[in-house]
């Protein structure tokens, strides 16, 4: 079974998530159900056929994270070597072929989130920058072709 490396507040916000499904969110699904039950016959109910479709697919991601709870350890970034790019490592690179530079925090793919600078040890980019240093220079392959990549900073923030 692969081993979830989260922040502590990445661990604290899929926590909170799975407590909210299980209480607020199972409430309204299963009054979604009655309510759509009692309007008859359940053959050609679609709203009841949506209402337990939904019930899947919340049981699904309360499945998914308490899968993902389970399985996950804790990181304290203070206990990781900041000359390298780690998990919870904020790196400055520096796009070889635009010239243009940008920051982002390497984080577990739970709590990746592109808009807010946070992408996944297990993406392209984060997988090519994992582990190097300051100066490094990397090729990796993306979707738009072949990025070149040299690492400016690291930091823990």
């Amino acid at each position: 079974m692969k081993k979830n490396y989260l922040s502590k507040e990445g661990y604290e916000k899929l926590d909170r998530e799975l407590r909210d499904l299980k209480t607020r969110g199972r409430k309204e699904i299963a009054e979604e159900i009655s309510e759509a039950r009692a309007k008859g016959d359940l053959s050609e109910n679609a709203e009841y056929d949506a209402a337990k479709e939904a019930q899947g697919l919340l049981e699904k991601r309360i499945a998914e994270l308490e899968n993902t709870l389970a399985t996950s350890s804790i990181i304290d970034d203070r206990d990781i070597d900041d000359t390298k790019a780690y998990l919870l490592s904020t790196v400055t690179i520096l796009n070889k072929k635009t010239n243009k530079e940008m920051k982002y925090t390497l984080v577990s793919k739970d709590e990746a989130d592109f808009k807010a600078g946070k992408i996944s040890v297990d993406s392209p980019i984060g997988q090519g920058i994992l582990g190097k240093e300051v100066g490094d220079i990397v090729k990796i392959d993306v979707p738009a072709g072949k990025l070149e990549l040299e690492i400016k900073k690291i930091e823990r923030l």
